[in-house]
């Protein structure tokens, strides 16, 4: 109530007043200053806890599985790059008769 008009006190002695003021003054300016004793911060949060190691493993291996699988598509297209698409094996296959005697 800072704007709320301060009545005198009765007091007859201008000492007494401006004991009171001072004393008030004081008063005002600890209410002012407070800190709060309550500690309203967040709690601390523990890193390890939020972090899912066994879920991270396991991602980083699936990972891995598909850049291998990747690895070897590459290699295989490549070596069909080279060949020009011709076949593995150079055998001259004959035609044979489909007759079954």
């Amino acid at each position: 109530m800072l704007g709320a008009p301060r009545r005198r006190l009765p007091c007859r002695s201008e000492c007494r007043q401006s004991a009171w003021e001072k004393a008030y003054q004081g008063h005002r300016k600890k209410v002012r200053d407070a800190q709060p004793l309550v500690d309203t911060r967040a709690p601390l949060s523990l890193s390890y806890l939020s972090l899912n190691l066994k879920k991270l493993k396991l991602e980083e291996e699936r990972l891995s599985v598909i850049d291998r699988n990747n690895r070897l598509l590459l290699e295989k297209l490549s070596c069909i790059m080279r060949t020009r698409g011709q076949p593995d094996s150079r055998k001259n296959y004959t035609e044979r008769s489909r007759k079954l005697n």
